[in-house]
């Protein structure tokens, strides 16, 4: 197969799919890894895609565009990993938790698969079944009811209804966007719905979101910036972004995108270095 073919078939699967591998590309059609990403870059200096770690996304998101999980799960994998790792350390046997839908909270439930006696609430179809799959007898997984979104959320009335009766220890939140005027973002209006009735059940509110969330702005805005009782995120946050979180929430935590270490960001404004 010719370069141009190959680079015609990888833009029409990250149309049609929303993202790809380097690894599953290269495998499917029978190339290195090292050509892939060649053509991954052509296909990137042409503003056809958007390349990110270890794959490409489509290219020119807006307020409303909504990425599937699969595209948004090959963003920013170490980062992702760092601060699942972070927020698990959040987590005590016995509690009643809820994880929002998202690759971030994804990556949180892989590490909660060992934690005796958690009853989780998410309206993320990966997230229960990344719990389920664990088998653990000790742990409740309630799923929602609901619309499936493009990320495989589930929203909308038959969600706010089953969540607006229940009271939970803490709720992992994961967002599309952070902006100081806007707050916490996400580009589908439903699921801002249904986000901010968990936000409303749970007594600790902490969001998980990685440094390219600052400055998207998603058409539906979940909550203002204060409400975040802890916002954990990784270390290419750039200055500026965490003077404002540093001020705004309750607990700014910055680990570094490869898990190595952690720093904390008090409210003062004395943000971590």
């Amino acid at each position: 197969m010719l370069a141009q073919q190959r680079q015609a078939a990888i833009l029409d699967r990250v149309r049609s799919t929303g993202g790809v591998r380097v690894t599953e590309l290269a495998a499917e059609f029978g190339v290195s890894d090292m050509t892939i990403r060649r053509d991954l870059e052509a296909l990137h200096d042409r503003g056809l895609l958007a390349k990110v770690h270890g794959g490409a996304t489509a290219a020119g998101p807006g307020s409303t565009d909504e990425p599937g999980f699969r595209a948004k799960s090959v963003r920013q994998l170490p980062e992702k990993a760092a601060i699942a790792s972070r927020a698990a350390e959040l987590v005590r046997p016995g509690a009643a938790i809820a994880l929002s839908a998202g690759t971030t909270t994804a990556e949180l439930a892989r590490r909660l698969v060992d934690v005796p006696g958690l009853t989780v609430v998410t309206n993320s179809l990966p997230v229960a079944e990344i719990l389920h799959a664990g088998g653990r007898s000790d742990q409740t997984v309630v799923l929602t009811g609901g619309v499936r979104t493009p990320s495989d959320a589930l929203v909308g009335p038959l969600a706010v209804a089953a969540i607006r009766s229940l009271h939970l220890d803490l709720l992992f939140l994961g967002v599309h966007g952070i902006s100081e005027r806007a707050g916490f973002t996400t580009p589908n209006l439903m699921e801002a719905e249904t986000d901010r009735a968990l936000v409303a059940a749970a007594d600790r509110l902490v969001v998980l979101a990685d440094h390219t969330k600052w400055g998207t702005v998603g058409i539906s805005s979940i909550v203002e910036l204060a409400a975040a009782h802890v916002l954990v995120t990784d270390d290419r946050l750039p200055a500026d972004a965490r003077r404002v979180l540093g001020e705004r929430v309750g607990e700014l935590v910055v680990v570094t995108g490869t898990g190595g270490g952690r720093t904390t960001a008090p409210t003062s404004g004395e943000v971590a270095q």
